[in-house]
Order: C-alpha cells, then sequence, then structure tokens
C-alpha cells in the first residue's frame, strides 16, 4: 500500500513537472515571438532607410560583363535579353557620411583625380586608399559640398599621403566639373625629378615612335619598358574623370614628340561604375617634366556594337 502512494505521488510530481514544463516552452515561445517581431521590426526599418536613399529600377537589354567575349554594351541577335538591376541613388546623403559606403568614396575618388591632374606624371599615378571620415550638406543654390579626410597612395613608390579635401559638386542644369580643394602631407616624399628627366631625353631623341597596344595584356602582364606610358595614360584618363566622375581602364596607345613636348595620342576605356557602361574615349595629351600633363583634345567615340571586350583588368 505505501509503495502505491508513493507510486502515485510519484506520478502526481511527474505531471505537475510536466505541466511547468509546458508553461515553460510556452512562455519561452511567447518570448522568441516577442524576439522576432523587433527582429522583423529592426529589419523593416532599416530596409526602409535603405530604400528612401536608393532607386531600384529594371533594364533590359543590358550586354554581357566586362571580360566577356562581347562588347559590354552590345546584345548580341538571336541572345535572350535578361533584365539587369541598377541602382542610382536619387537622395544624397547629408551630414556625417559611412566612409565605406558610396557617396564618402565616390567623393574621394573626384579628390583621387584631382590630385593626379595636379601631381601626376608617368612616375606619379595616385589612387585611393582609404576614406576616414567625412560629411555633406546642401547649399543653396550651389550644389553639394563635401568635407573629408582621406589617404591616397601613390601606386609607383607606394607611398602614401592623408589628405583633407573639400569638393563641391555644382548644382543646377547642365553638368560642369566639380570644384575641388585639397592639402596633403607624405604624398609627394618620393623625389621623381632624375626618372622623369630620362625618360623624357630618351624620347625626345628617339626618332622612332612608340606603340602599344591591349597594356597590360589579358594576364595582366606588360613590358617594364611600357609602365611609364601605362601610368601616364592614367594620369590623363583622370582628366576626363574628374570632369565625368567614372573609373578608368587604359589600353591601346601610341607615342610621338613634338617640339619640347612628348604627344601621346590614347585610347582609354571608361568604366562608369553606376550603369555599368563602358565608354571610349580619345585623347591627345602632351607631357614634360617641367610643365606636367596637358590633355589638348578630348573625343568621345561612338558607342561599339561590334568590337570585342577589352582585357579584364581593375585599374
Amino acid at each position: 500500500m505505501i509503495v502505491r502512494i508513493t507510486d502515485r505521488m510519484r506520478d502526481r510530481k511527474t505531471m505537475v513537472i510536466q505541466e511547468r514544463t509546458a508553461d515553460q516552452k510556452r512562455r519561452e515561445m511567447k518570448r522568441s515571438v516577442r524576439s522576432m517581431d523587433w527582429t522583423l521590426l529592426i529589419l523593416l526599418v532599416v530596409l526602409t532607410v535603405v530604400h528612401r536613399n536608393l532607386t531600384v529600377t529594371v533594364r533590359t537589354g543590358s550586354g554581357p560583363p566586362v571580360g566577356s567575349d562581347k562588347h559590354p554594351n552590345s546584345v548580341p541577335l538571336g541572345e535572350d535579353t535578361k533584365p539587369t538591376i541598377e541602382v542610382s541613388e536619387v537622395v544624397m546623403t547629408t551630414g556625417v557620411l559611412n566612409p565605406s559606403h558610396y557617396p564618402g568614396r565616390r567623393a574621394a575618388t573626384v579628390v583621387q583625380h584631382y590630385l593626379n591632374t595636379r601631381y601626376g606624371s608617368p612616375y606619379r599615378w595616385i589612387f585611393l586608399s582609404k576614406v576616414h571620415n567625412g560629411s555633406a550638406e546642401d547649399v543653396a543654390e550651389m550644389g553639394r559640398k563635401y568635407q573629408l579626410e582621406l589617404t591616397v597612395q601613390e601606386m609607383i613608390s607606394n607611398v602614401s599621403g592623408q589628405c583633407s579635401a573639400e569638393l563641391l559638386f555644382p548644382g543646377g542644369e547642365g553638368q560642369s566639373a566639380p570644384q575641388v580643394q585639397a592639402s596633403c602631407e607624405g604624398l609627394l616624399q618620393s623625389n621623381t625629378t632624375a626618372q622623369e628627366e630620362a625618360f623624357y631625353q630618351q624620347h625626345r631623341a628617339s626618332n622612332n615612335m612608340v606603340s602599344g597596344k591591349d597594356i597590360p595584356n589579358s594576364y595582366g602582364h606588360m613590358e617594364p619598358s611600357m609602365k611609364p606610358f601605362w601610368h601616364l595614360g592614367g594620369v590623363a584618363s583622370s582628366f576626363i574623370m574628374l570632369r565625368e566622375s567614372n573609373e578608368s581602364t587604359l589600353y591601346n596607345m601610341a607615342q610621338e614628340t613634338e617640339k619640347d613636348q612628348l604627344r601621346f595620342n590614347y585610347h582609354v576605356l571608361l568604366h562608369e561604375m553606376i550603369s555599368q557602361e563602358i565608354i571610349h574615349w580619345k585623347l591627345l595629351v602632351t607631357w614634360s617634366p617641367e610643365q606636367g600633363v596637358k590633355v589638348l583634345q578630348t573625343e568621345l567615340q561612338p558607342k561599339c556594337h561590334d568590337c570585342e571586350a577589352p582585357p579584364n583588368t581593375t585599374n
């Protein structure tokens, strides 16, 4: 009899424990649901903020990406066109900028091109390394002004410089070049005068035309003797990119001498990152150590629907 009572008590305790366990599970499920509600709310808030700054449009008829066997602006006959999502910014961020986000980096890239137009040469080619902080504000009847702190790096010597910059994207109708002011510390530490003078004298005295194609080639290789031409072409492209705010890749160039400056004919490809369009330009460029780089002529080329895509490079 005592055993039976003990068994009943044990069964009752088991039932109580099971009921408590079930209650605990229900409470945990409620907490989980509440937690899920907060998670969904946070995600919705984040998505709402993002979509206020971005507009997503669907565009059909886009060509294959750079590096395929067709020009990126073309779609071969008979080939199915797939919709491509294009993201364009419609409401610009104001106030403090996230250094890793597009608005700040785009503005900093403009500073990079500005520095190339001021200090670039066959032995000095400047790239953006890092954006540390920045801010943007709307200036009435003028446009949008950016304040930036950034690090740039000179590609050849690997010397870095800390820069403070202010630039204004003009408002109003029509497109005009951004207005840039920048000061840098440490950027011009490497002395390239001797190299520039030797390069200048060598090609000024030569009667032979120097030509190059696909620099670098599809494997990323280039002859050491062609590197100064590649650097100079990249610097010259910055003159256009400062005005057009595009990324660039350089191919196909020829060089000749005229008077006291070296004269170059370049065919450059500019990569507009938002639309993914490849834009062809021809540049007439002169350079000397004393007078620096000058772009005398720029000619926008018609879109090429039949030509092959250039080798896939990142510069």
